[in-house]
């Protein structure tokens, strides 16, 4: 029978040294739970998750205001920038289950634009990191504050946690939305209003 994968190799970039002491600490964690580590299908596991958290939490390594700030111009444009429906996945940090949903990120320009697709790494940058989806939303409010200095900034994020469908209260349909605005978004009603009306 021929071997279709002989010729494919995968290759990530990843701290050698990191993943060599998670596989070791993942591998306890297999036999703790009441399985054999040695046995066919979970031989390469804790390579596995040892890589995959590496990516999952790959935030802590990049910082949001270089982000922001690499692609940032000047312009008079003074009317709301919306970014909307970012998807977002996180880890809730007191169980290190997911929690998946979405994000929506606005500013009003005060001399000073980013590339849209910064807004989303921002979001990102953020999300790949042990989280509560409080503290999350105000991080990324703080961050594009601190880079552009925008008249004002809105974020809101609705979500779905796995820490509460799979164990505790298992409520499979709930969502959780959290908000925090700055500015104009906190002083001016009607702008705040505009901007939640556009993300429904």
């Amino acid at each position: 029978m021929e071997d279709f994968t002989a010729n494919y190799k995968r290759e990530d970039i990843y701290n050698q040294e990191r993943i060599d002491e998670l596989m070791m600490h993942y591998r306890e964690i297999l036999r703790l739970l009441g399985e054999d580590p040695e046995r066919e299908g979970l031989i390469k596991t804790p390579e596995r998750v040892a890589k995959a958290m590496s990516f999952i939490t790959k935030g802590y390594a990049q910082d949001p205001i270089a982000i922001l700030r690499s692609a940032m111009f000047k312009e008079e444009y003074q009317q709301m920038v919306l970014v909307k429906d970012i998807e977002l996945f996180s880890v809730c940090e007191h169980h290190m289950l997911p929690f998946i949903g979405k994000a929506h990120v606005a500013y009003i320009p005060n001399g000073h634009i980013t590339g849209l697709s910064k807004i989303a790494r921002v979001v990102e940058c953020f999300a790949r990191r042990l989280q509560v989806q409080e503290r999350l939303t105000v991080q990324i409010r703080d961050s594009i504050q601190q880079a552009l200095n925008p008249l004002g900034v809105a974020v809101v994020i609705e979500a779905s946690h796995t820490c509460m469908q799979m164990r505790g209260v298992e409520k499979q349909r709930s969502v959780t939305t959290t908000s925090a605005f700055t500015g104009v978004f906190l002083s001016d009603p009607r702008t705040r209003d505009e901007f939640m009306q556009l993300i429904k």
